[in-house]
C-alpha cells in the first residue's frame, strides 16, 4: 500500500512530511531544504522552475514568475505564459508535483496519496480547487484538513492532557485562529475564524512601498517603473522584516538599483523595528477581531485557554506576539515549530487514515473539525436565509423543504452562498442549483426537499427530492470559478507532458554535468602524468575529449531529446573507456 504523505501547501513556502517510527518526519527537497518556496517560474528557454531556483531569478524575470498563487485559489485568475494560460490550480499542481517527487526520492517508492492542508477560512470552491490541484499533480487527495487543526493534531500527538488551546496561524497570505479542545484521544475544533487576505505578503508590501517612497523622495527616481528593480526591493523588504524579528534595526543595501545621467545609483537605507511596527500596526490589529469572534463562538474566555500556539512564519514578528499576549493574557507557546507543524499534523492525519500501526502506541486519535462559514440560500427580496451555521461540526447532513413562488412553476433555482452577511449580495456565491420537471401546481404547493452534505474535507454536495413523487435528482455545483472535469483532465495531461519535459531536462543536465566533470578530470590526469602515458593511448584520449567537447558544444539541456542524451552518454562512455587506466 502506498504511503500517505502530509502536505502544507503554503502561500510563501510549502512542506511535505511522512510518519516514520511513530513520529512525523519532514522530507527535505532535492537541495536539502526542509521547506520549498511556493514559487514557479517559466524561463525564456521554456524550462519550468519550482522552489528556490524559481525564487532566485524572480527579480530578473518578474513577468514570468508566479508567487503567492494560493491567494488566487478558487478564483477566475489565470496568467498567460507563451501560448498557454495557466490557472491557479495548475500552478499549485506544479508545486505539489515537486513535493511529491521529493517524497518519492526520499521513500524510494511511488507516492499516490496525500493529505493537503488549507486555511480554515477557505470556502467550498477554494477547497475544491485545492483538491483539483492535487489531482492534476497525480495525487489522490485523501483528506483536506484545516491548517490550525493540523497544527493542533501535531501538538496533541505529544500533549494529550485535556485542555483547550488557541491556534493563532499567521502565514504568508492567510490568517486563521481556531479554538480547539484536546481530550483523551479526541481533538475537537470548537470554533474557527480568520481572514483569507492577511499575511506576511501584506507586511512585505508595506515595507516595500516605504522603501520605494523613501528612495524616490531622496533620489527623485521612481523604481516602480522598473519591474526588476521593484522585485529586488521586494526581496530586500522581506529580508528586512525577518531581520527585525531579532534586531532593532535592519540595513537595506541594493547597489546599482538604478542609473541617473549614466551613473549608477545605489539604495542605502535603514529601517528600525519601531518604524516597521508603525507601518504594519493596522495589519496586526486586524487579527484581533477573528480572535475575539472565535473565543465568543466557542463560548469561552481567554482565561480558560490552557495554551496558545503560534503557527506560521509571520508569528515571529514581535508586534504580533505582543498582540497575542494582549488578547489572551498568556505567553504564546513555543513547543512546536511554526513552519513545520502544519505539515506534521497532515502526515499524522494521513497515518491515521491509512490505519497504520505507526501511532498505535499513542492510541487512536479522533479528529472533529468544523465548517468555517455559514451556508445560506437566497430567498425572496435577496435575503440570505441561513441553513448551516458557521462552526457546525463536520460532517454535516442538513435538509430543508422549499417550494415554488409562482403558479405552475416547473423549475426552481437555489442560489447557495457562504458568509455571515444578512443579504445575499454581500456573501460569496458558491453555486446555483436548478431542479426541473416540477409538477404544475399553485405557488407554495410543491414540496422540494434539498439536502446539503458537507464531508470531512468541508466540501459541499447537494441532492434534491420531490416529496410528492418521491423522485430524486442530484444537483451539481456549477460555479464558474470551478474547473470542469474536462479542464481537469486536460490539465492532468499537460502536467504529465511537463513532467516528461522535466525528466528530460534533469537527465540532460545530469549528462552535461557528468561530461564536464569527466573532461576536467581526464585533462588534469593527462597534465599530471605527461610522458608516462603511452603515445597511442594519449592520442586516443585526446581524440575522445575533442569528440565529447564537440557533442557538449551542441547540447542545450532544455532543448535535448532522448537521442541527444544517448549520443552524449555514448561519447562519455568512449572517453571513460580510453582513460580507464589514468
Amino acid at each position: 500500500m502506498s504511503r500517505i504523505i502530509g502536505i502544507d501547501l503554503g502561500t510563501t513556502n510549502s512542506c511535505v512530511c511522512i510518519v516514520e517510527g511513530g513520529h512525523p518526519v519532514i522530507i527535505p527537497n532535492d537541495t536539502g531544504e526542509r521547506a520549498t518556496p511556493s514559487v514557479v517560474a517559466f524561463t525564456q528557454k521554456g524550462d519550468v522552475l519550482v522552489g528556490s531556483a524559481a525564487k532566485r531569478q524572480q527579480a530578473v524575470n518578474p513577468g514570468r514568475t508566479i508567487s503567492s498563487v494560493k491567494r488566487q485559489m478558487g478564483t477566475s485568475w489565470s496568467m498567460k505564459i507563451d501560448d498557454k494560460r495557466w490557472t491557479a490550480q495548475e500552478i499549485s499542481a506544479l508545486i505539489l508535483r515537486r513535493l511529491r517527487q521529493d517524497a518519492e526520492t526520499y521513500l524510494g517508492e511511488t507516492v499516490t496519496d496525500a493529505v493537503i492542508t488549507v486555511p480554515a477560512y477557505f470556502n467550498d470552491i477554494q477547497r475544491q480547487a485545492t483538491k483539483d490541484a492535487g489531482r492534476i499533480a497525480g495525487l489522490n487527495v485523501r483528506r483536506i484538513i484545516n491548517e490550525p487543526t493540523s497544527a493542533a493534531l501535531a501538538y496533541g500527538l505529544n500533549n494529550g492532557t485535556p485542555q483547550k488551546i488557541m491556534v493563532y496561524d499567521l502565514g504568508g497570505g492567510t490568517f486563521d485562529v481556531s479554538i480547539i479542545e484536546i481530550g483523551e484521544g479526541v481533538i475537537e475544533v470548537l470554533a474557527t475564524s480568520g481572514d483569507n487576505h492577511l499575511g506576511g505578503d501584506d507586511f512585505d508590501e508595506r515595507v516595500m512601498n516605504h522603501l520605494l517612497d523613501t528612495f524616490q523622495r531622496e533620489s527623485h527616481i521612481d523604481l516602480r517603473r522598473d519591474p526588476a528593480a521593484t522585485g529586488r526591493v521586494r526581496e530586500a523588504a522581506e529580508q528586512a522584516k525577518k531581520e527585525l524579528s531579532g534586531s532593532e534595526i535592519a540595513q537595506i543595501s541594493l547597489p546599482f538599483i538604478a542609473q541617473r545621467d549614466g551613473q549608477p545609483v545605489h539604495m542605502e537605507l535603514s529601517l528600525t523595528r519601531a518604524k516597521f511596527d508603525q507601518l504594519t500596526a493596522d495589519l496586526v490589529e486586524r487579527t484581533a477581531v477573528p480572535v475575539r469572534n472565535a473565543l465568543r463562538d466557542a463560548g469561552i474566555s481567554p482565561s480558560q485557554l490552557g495554551r496558545v500556539l503560534l503557527v506560521g512564519g509571520s508569528t515571529r514578528i514581535p508586534a504580533v506576539q505582543a498582540k497575542v499576549r494582549q488578547l489572551t493574557g498568556k505567553e504564546p507557546s513555543r513547543s512546536i515549530n511554526p513552519d513545520e507543524c502544519v505539515a506534521q499534523g497532515a502526515a499524522v492525519q494521513g497515518d491515521i487514515l491509512q490505519g497504520s500501526r505507526e501511532l498505535a502506541a499513542k492510541g487512536d486519535i479522533l479528529l472533529l473539525d468544523v465548517t468555517p462559514l455559514s451556508l445560506s440560500i437566497e430567498t425572496v427580496g435577496g435575503v440570505a436565509t441561513r441553513l448551516v451555521e458557521r462552526n457546525a461540526r463536520l460532517p454535516i447532513h442538513h435538509s430543508q423543504i422549499f417550494s415554488t413562488t409562482a403558479p405552475f412553476q416547473r423549475a426552481v433555482e437555489i442560489h447557495v452562498l457562504q458568509g455571515e452577511r444578512p443579504m445575499a449580495r454581500d456573501n460569496k456565491s458558491i453555486g446555483r442549483f436548478r431542479l426541473t420537471g416540477i409538477e404544475r401546481a399553485m405557488a407554495g404547493v410543491p414540496q422540494i426537499e434539498v439536502t446539503f452534505d458537507i464531508d470531512a474535507n468541508g466540501i459541499l454536495t447537494v441532492s434534491a427530492q420531490d416529496k410528492k413523487t418521491g423522485k430524486a435528482q442530484s444537483i451539481t455545483i456549477t460555479a464558474s470559478d470551478k474547473m470542469s472535469e474536462d479542464e481537469i483532465q486536460q490539465a492532468i495531461r499537460d502536467a504529465e507532458l511537463f513532467a516528461g519535459q522535466d525528466s528530460l531536462y534533469k537527465d540532460g543536465m545530469a549528462a552535461v554535468n557528468d561530461a564536464r566533470t569527466l573532461v576536467s578530470r581526464v585533462e588534469a590526469a593527462l597534465k599530471q602524468q605527461g610522458k608516462a602515458i603511452d603515445k597511442a593511448q594519449k592520442r586516443q584520449i585526446k581524440s575522445d575529449i575533442a569528440a565529447l567537447n564537440k557533442v557538449l558544444f551542441r547540447c542545450r539541456p532544455g532543448k535535448m531529446n532522448e537521442s541527444d542524451i544517448a549520443g552524449l552518454r555514448d561519447a562519455i562512455a568512449r572517453l571513460e573507456a580510453s582513460s580507464a587506466n589514468l
